[in-house]
């Protein structure tokens, strides 16, 4: 589906985090309530699939199959960047270790003692990328910065006020906080994100963000938008 096509309903969804089981609770509800309506319907998710949760791989597997019965665009947070990036450059496991690594490469079958120490990163590296099949490649190859669809721009983090949406730059992307959270501005289209959770999904005149924790709430937000409302799936 490509951004200038608007479908009926889009249902997005927050960050995941390794929470599979909260995931499959949100297919089904998604699948139920698709249930005898009609018109085109879509699935977005908002990135951070991977880290903090215990089942980064199996939430993987579980995207990359789309279980949504639906077309699916998922997007790349900064966890999906920091998996990519410690591929590339072990280094990078020294800040990633900190922030959930750990439970992903867990998650990948990945022994973790030494990186628990701050050593053995080139190693835990290389068993990643050994541990890694076509279908895990083939989802983090289809992760997209951002998608625009009808009144709505979706993105992992953010925008920076004052530049386009289609100038953005992929670290505000995936990264931003303070100056878009704290921005009155409009931005040109409602910016549905994550990346900052929050106890409720805030639903703002300028963005929605449905980051809601899950990891350590326990509770997965998925947003239904549909024409010029929205309301929330439980």
């Amino acid at each position: 589906m490509s951004d200038l096509d608007q479908p009926a309903r889009i249902y997005a969804i927050g960050d995941i985090h390794g929470r599979l089981d909260l995931l499959d609770r949100v297919i089904a509800a998604i699948r139920r309530d698709t249930e005898g309506r009609d018109g085109a319907a879509m699935t977005v998710t908002v990135g951070d699939y991977v880290d903090r949760g215990r089942q980064s791989r199996q939430v993987i597997e579980r995207l990359e199959a789309n279980p949504f019965g639906m077309p699916y665009v998922a997007l790349r947070g900064n966890h999906e960047s920091l998996f990519e990036s410690f591929l590339i450059d072990p280094a990078v496991g020294e800040h990633w270790r900190r922030l959930g690594g750990l439970e992903t490469l867990a998650s990948f079958g990945v022994p973790v003692r030494d990186m628990m120490t701050g050593h053995g990163y080139e190693e835990a590296s290389k068993q990643l990328e050994a541990a890694m099949t076509p279908e895990h490649r083939r989802f983090f190859a289809s992760l997209r910065n951002s998608f625009a669809s009808g009144r709505h721009f979706f993105c992992h983090a953010g925008v920076r006020p004052g530049v386009a949406l289609d100038r953005q730059s992929e670290h505000d992307l995936l990264w931003i906080r303070d100056e878009f959270l704290n921005s009155p501005a409009d931005f040109g289209k409602i910016v549905v994100h994550g990346h900052t959770p929050s106890p409720e999904p805030e639903i703002l005149r300028n963005r929605i963000n449905i980051d809601t924790g899950a990891f350590a709430t326990g509770r997965l937000t998925c947003v239904v938008l549909e024409g010029e409302g929205h309301r929330l799936l439980t």
